[in-house]
């Protein structure tokens, strides 16, 4: 915090989501937001477009008295980023990250530095974007209404877990904790995958269709629709993804041979021309489809659920994780330990009371004592 109780922020790497994490802080919460970039040009242009208070020359001079700092770089860029950030940032800050694969990352920061820097480290992952990219994209809505994964572990602090959770969902973000590998091998499944087939799809095209027969030098001038939107992501960035695919090679591998798997199925399907049988197919797949894209609808006031737990390393991880692999969402979150620091109560704000009652039970399944309190006990709004 600054000074006036403001709340300090650096963004390492100026880009689009960082640029756009510097405008949903300064216009949200009021946060007074340092900016570096490797690029001297987008660190002034970041200036230029009120994405951030003030331009660093160094990654600790843009450090120096955050409270939070994200690391928004390539992720073959990112252990070194988050290293230099934890060793040259406050000791008490807590640094993420905004890498879209999570398990390598955790899992070097774990094994190369400190117990005590690693314990600041919340590795995350925003799911916001944009086809267009750079900083003059950046917008402080971004991420209004986004899932946002974080993945603590067991040596995760429990202080700096409440303070990045509770900042994201002042941005606007719905924020879930998860497991670096879980986390991973969905974003194979459902990011990482669609990048390969996309450009399976357009590499198989262009060999396919080839000149217009009788017409040198011509192609085929028009796609329909349906390739178009498969084919989108089609060549992303190369540097990126090229990253990427690397860091999540063995998940995604795994995504395309079940890819392989199903559609081998599926040509044997066409081959024996069941007309029925492929209507039957179609249909299941629009289940699917709708069964994937329907959003769960969760409503009510914000339920406080407060939970007594031992003071031990991981505990806010444990519970965290738990929730978020059961879908529940933490709308906010407090800490309160007991004066003895034996023990200790976490209070966590659910959307609804159904939603709060399913997390009581989890919670209490993993052997602590959780209670829901009304609104009237817990007093109006989030509590914050």
């Amino acid at each position: 915090m600054g000074g006036d109780g403001t709340i300090t922020i650096a963004v390492c790497g100026v880009g689009l989501i960082g640029g756009s994490i510097g405008l949903a802080a300064r216009r949200r919460v009021g946060a007074t937001v340092t900016g570096w970039d490797p690029d001297p040009m987008i660190r002034r242009r970041g200036l230029e477009l009120g994405v951030v208070d003030r331009v660093a020359e160094s990654v600790g001079d843009a450090c120096a008295g955050a409270s939070v700092i994200f690391c928004a770089a390539p992720v073959g860029s990112l252990l070194d980023l988050v290293g230099r950030a934890l060793r040259e940032g406050d000791p008490d800050a807590v640094v993420s990250d905004v890498g879209s694969t999570k398990q390598a990352l955790v899992g070097q920061v774990d094994e190369l530095l400190g117990a005590a820097d690693s314990a600041r480290f919340i590795g995350g992952h925003p799911l916001a974007g944009a086809e267009t990219s750079g900083v003059e994209n950046a917008r402080p809505e971004l991420f209004e209404g986004a899932r946002w994964y974080l993945t603590p572990t067991a040596a995760s602090s429990g202080i700096h877990y409440e303070r990045l959770q509770r900042l994201l969902a002042d941005l606007g973000a719905r924020v879930l904790a998860i497991d670096p590998g879980d986390h991973d091998r969905l974003m194979a499944n459902v990011s990482h995958l669609p990048h390969i087939l996309a450009n399976v799809l357009v590499s198989g095209a262009a060999q396919a269709l080839g000149p217009i027969k009788g017409v040198p030098g011509e192609r085929i001038p028009e796609v329909g629709p349906s390739f178009r939107d498969a084919t989108r992501v089609a060549g992303s960035n190369p540097a990126i993804w090229g990253d990427i695919y690397a860091s999540n090679s063995e998940a995604i591998a795994a995504a395309l041979d079940g890819a392989s798997t199903r559609l081998a199925a599926a040509a044997e399907l066409l081959r024996r021309g069941d007309g029925a049988e492929l209507a039957v197919w179609q249909g299941t797949a629009a289940e699917d489809r709708r069964r994937l894209f329907e959003a769960r609808l969760v409503g009510g006031e914000p339920v406080e659920l407060r939970v007594v737990v031992d003071n031990r390393p991981g505990v806010v991880a444990e519970i965290a994780l738990a929730l978020g692999r059961d879908g529940v969402n933490i709308e906010d979150m407090a800490l309160h330990p007991a004066a003895d620091m034996l023990s200790g109560a976490i209070t966590l704000w659910i959307a609804g009371a159904a939603e709060a009652a399913r997390a009581a039970q989890i919670v209490t399944a993993l052997g602590h004592r959780p209670s829901v309190l009304n609104q009237a006990e817990s007093g109006v709004g989030s509590g914050r």
